[in-house]
């Protein structure tokens, strides 16, 4: 299992998954946890964070310590955790992805990616399926758990947590993150793989998490994340060439930047929202073929 985790809470999710794994006798969990050769902060100073905005959305990868691990191993089941960042894979991830031991150790092996984030995940996993098609990895299964608070409120929980290390800084806010109810229950899908590995000694070729709630897409984000998403490459390109990461050029950008995504926030994802609910009976059909395959290759 391969993770990062700064907060903690995806190394719970990660652990809750592989515990039942862990159990057997018959099955060895190796984990792998990625650590920056320049560690980010947690909390994040509020700059900070945007200041690797472009580096994120653009998948370029970063210094990473050396990695313990055996590439030359083939394993398996790989399990990638990660973390959604400006709507693509946590930078620690992608700084992963692209190196010589992830090439060797993800090479025509199946994969399960397991993602824990505040609800918008699709862009960020389609990305990650197309890297893992780059690598000739075999992407089997996806999991993806989402905060408790809702989508609304997450928008002021879910900062607030990243820039103050407290999931709950006021009272009048639900508590930011993923319900504990929901991480000790993804031991689930540990228990589903348990099954497969110790009674199949076959290679994995198909899903094993089907009919477990794996993913649950909200039909509601799809034009809101796509939207989003061809947003963020004009502006990491853009700021990116302003300068590199603690140039004052790139601070003048990303002032400009964020005022520019409050305001999106604030008026396109509302009317994205209404345009979809007055058009829904037109395009249903549409609708459920992308919910489809978004949520593969596990299912809702």
């Amino acid at each position: 299992m391969v993770h990062y985790s700064q907060s903690g809470q995806l190394r719970r999710l990660a652990d809750s998954v592989a515990g039942p794994l862990r159990d057997s006798d018959s099955i060895q969990v190796d984990q792998l946890q990625i650590q920056m050769q320049h560690p980010f902060p947690f909390p994040w100073p509020f700059w900070r964070f945007f200041h690797i905005f472009p580096e994120t959305v653009r998948m370029q990868p970063q210094p990473l310590q050396p990695l313990q691990v055996n590439a030359d191993v083939r394993y398996d089941l790989v399990i990638l955790a990660y973390q959604v960042w400006f709507l693509s894979p946590s930078l620690p991830m992608t700084s992963f992805l692209a190196t010589p031991e992830a090439e060797k150790l993800l090479r025509d092996t199946p994969v399960m990616t397991l993602v824990g984030c505040r609800n918008m995940w699709l862009m960020a996993q389609e990305k990650m399926k197309l890297r893992l098609q780059q690598l000739n990895a075999r992407l089997i299964d996806h999991v993806a758990l989402t905060d408790q608070c809702g989508m609304a409120l997450s928008f002021l929980a879910t900062p607030l947590w990243m820039f103050t290390g407290q999931q709950q800084p006021c009272r009048w806010l639900p508590r930011a993150g993923i319900a504990e109810d929901d991480i000790r229950a993804a031991s689930r899908f540990g228990e589903a793989l348990k099954k497969r590995l110790e009674h199949d000694s076959t290679p994995l070729q198909e899903p094993v998490l089907r009919g477990l709630q794996a993913v649950r897409v909200d039909e509601k984000l799809i034009a809101s994340e796509r939207i989003g998403n061809r947003s963020f490459q004009v502006w990491s390109r853009l700021l990116a060439r302003l300068g590199p990461q603690d140039s004052r050029r790139r601070s003048l950008g990303l002032a400009v930047y964020i005022l520019f995504l409050l305001c999106m926030i604030i008026t396109v994802v509302p009317v994205v929202a209404v345009l979809k609910k007055l058009l829904q009976p037109l395009t249903r059909k549409h609708i459920a073929r992308q919910k489809a395959a978004f949520a593969g290759p596990s299912g809702e």
